[in-house]
């Protein structure tokens, strides 16, 4: 809970840098991609049974992670990028043994989860790297303090 609240505020006094705003925007846009693929492909473009299948659940794991995504929390970025990997595992085991459309949508599907998680991974990579950054820059005398450089 500390670790929500405390990214949550950090998250409000900061503005977002263009590459957390990009990546955010990238694991957002393809979460949702993923989830209408699923709801899509189960459905109506390649359903196990005609007239669609229960497997369509399959897509409520994703949107619990929406929420966590769109209020910018970074535990939900770390978490994703480990769930991600079922659904990658998913499509590349449809993608291999499946007969079209099922085999193309499963190559979609891999193709978004690595999308989600090099999405994920470098959002919490750069809201680190600036968090230590302005953290440095924050306490007294280490700013100040110039570099040593060698020749």
């Amino acid at each position: 809970m500390n670790d929500n609240s405390s990214q949550a505020g950090s998250a409000a006094a900061f503005p977002a840098s263009p590459t957390v705003a990009l990546t955010r925007l990238l694991a957002v846009a393809s979460l949702l991609a993923l989830i209408a693929l699923g709801l899509a492909w189960e459905l109506w473009l390649a359903p196990l049974r005609p007239g669609g299948s229960w497997l369509a659940l399959k897509v409520l794991p994703l949107c619990i992670p929406l929420a966590g995504l769109l209020k910018n929390r970074m535990y939900t970025y770390r978490w994703l990028s480990l769930l991600v990997w079922i659904y990658f595992t998913e499509g590349v085991v449809r993608a291999w043994g499946d007969k079209p459309p099922g085999n193309w949508l499963g190559l979609v599907q891999v193709l978004l989860c690595v999308t989600l998680f090099v999405a994920c991974a470098m959002h919490v990579w750069v809201r680190l790297s600036n968090a230590k950054l302005s953290s440095a820059a924050a306490q007294p005398g280490v700013a100040g303090q110039p570099s040593k450089q060698t020749s």
